[in-house]
């Protein structure tokens, strides 16, 4: 059974008041403690949206609500088809860390409209709304399963992630990122105790600091207890 089609009220809303570049603006990586924040802007032509939203994009909605296949394909469909205006922006681990991922991702947002051939008239932001950006928005609440623009955006942001994750995975295989994709999943948890934290991990996420202190504290102790060791032997060769 296919997910509900997002739908083109609020696209139909901006076309009638004159706004004919619209963008659907979103993100992916907020959450996960290592990787880039990485969101995705799309302008769709208006005739070809309109023919094929119950067409080629009939099925199109939210990528969390998309197996990977499903949004493999829609990826290809987007990238591929000239009626589509794709931009992409990146926010590194290191800002991340320096300003949060809040304002990491709102900056990140800016650098995908700034990647389009032309500054959209006005952006669809998926969420709550986002100060300084480069051109007039709306915030949609869920915009990711009401918006095709949005959801376009969603499907580009997540797959382009993802496939950095996988590259990623191939650098460091001992973390698992192929498969949780930086997520704090349990096997993630566990790499991190194990291996410690790369720099490409969000030291400024609590799990990942409190990783990185635990390490610490246990090379402290092995320190701690070597020094023992090697007091007493000292001490046994003046004996």
């Amino acid at each position: 059974m296919t997910s509900p089609a997002p739908l083109l009220e609020f696209e139909r809303q901006l076309w009638t008041k004159g706004y004919r570049r619209v963008a659907g603006v979103d993100e992916a990586g907020r959450g996960p403690l290592a990787g880039p924040v990485v969101a995705a802007a799309v302008v769709f032509e208006r005739d070809f949206i309109e023919k094929e939203k119950d067409g080629l994009f009939a099925s199109l909605t939210d990528s969390k609500k998309l197996t990977a296949n499903q949004r493999n394909v829609f990826f290809a469909l987007l990238t591929q088809s000239p009626q589509v205006e794709i931009g992409i922006g990146f926010g590194t681990v290191t800002e991340i860390d320096e300003i949060n991922i809040l304002c990491s991702t709102h900056l990140t947002m800016s650098r995908a409209l700034s990647c389009l051939c032309l500054m959209p008239d006005h952006a669809i932001i998926d969420g709550l709304p986002v100060r300084n950006l480069p051109c007039p928005s709306t915030a949609v609440i869920r915009g990711d399963s009401r918006s095709f623009s949005v959801a376009a955006a969603s499907v580009v942001a997540k797959v382009v992630r993802d496939q950095w994750m996988m590259e990623l995975d191939r650098w460091h295989p001992e973390y698992g990122f192929g498969c949780h994709k930086g997520y704090g999943t349990p096997t993630h948890i566990q790499a991190l105790l194990k291996h410690g934290a790369t720099e490409y991990h969000r030291r400024s996420f609590r799990p990942v600091r409190e990783i990185e202190d635990i390490r610490n504290r246990r090379k402290t102790i092995v320190q701690v207890q070597s020094s023992r060791v090697h007091g007493s032997r000292l001490e046994h060769d003046k004996d």
